[in-house]
């Protein structure tokens, strides 16, 4: 299993870790031994060039989350710049959902706001989603290949309730995914080769037991506060 750190989500993390040890968080990580292709750096918001560099000459994973990210008022992390290098920029959501659609979206319209150009995004948002992410997966994981359907893959697909009201074709498939399926509803989701939910219906769980417990024990936990 790999190690999984918040990393510069915060100016205050990074001016705290400067003053104490005069050092910046990656620079720390390296000198720990943390960093490696096993290792996922998360956020990565206010990293310096030379940490990403860092993180390119250890072949550190870093996962972005542009709506937890916004939510928490602490910036954008330059993840264009980190592709550009070569570091394995993944997507994650930081709890805000589990809607990962949503989060590429997400990421594709923050970083043509912060880069303020309508030609970037495009691509990036969804090959941070459906590549990198797989292969991130794969490498710290022990689950072996997934994100493809192909022998030897874990049998992991999910079936979209889609009916595109332009034509569908490989050319324009991202503008699909970005703004058309993002809004769709998932009809079928089958992990491992395993039916998870089917006509939109979860397979074997209650769910109207489940919210009504989980409703009590939010009760329970807000009172606790």
């Amino acid at each position: 299993m790999g190690i999984h750190v918040h990393c510069a989500e915060d100016k205050a993390d990074e001016a705290d870790s400067t003053k104490k040890y005069e050092k910046r968080v990656v620079e720390r990580f390296k000198d720990r031994g943390v960093l490696g292709p096993k290792s996922i750096l998360v956020h990565g918001v206010h990293l310096a060039e030379k940490e990403m560099d860092i993180l390119k000459e250890t072949e550190t994973n870093l996962v972005h989350n542009p709506e937890s990210n916004m939510n928490n008022a602490v910036g954008w992390a330059d993840v264009l710049k980190m592709l550009e290098k070569g570091i394995m920029v993944g997507l994650g959501t930081d709890g805000m959902s589990s809607d990962m659609l949503s989060q590429m979206r997400c990421a594709y319209l923050i970083a043509r706001n912060e880069k303020k150009d309508p030609r970037v995004g495009f691509r990036e948002a969804p090959r941070m989603l459906l590549e990198n992410n797989p292969r991130i997966v794969g490498e710290v994981t022990p689950f072996g290949r997934l994100g493809e359907i192909s022998a030897g893959s874990l049998a992991d697909v999910v079936l979209i309730d889609y009916l595109p009201p332009t034509p569908l074709r490989e050319n324009n498939l991202l503008g699909h995914l970005i703004f058309g399926l993002v809004d769709a509803t998932i009809d079928t989701t089958i992990v491992n080769g395993k039916i998870l939910m089917e006509n939109k219906r979860l397979v074997g769980i209650d769910e109207e037991e489940i919210t009504t417990q989980s409703r009590e024990l939010a009760q329970k936990l807000w009172q606790r506060f």
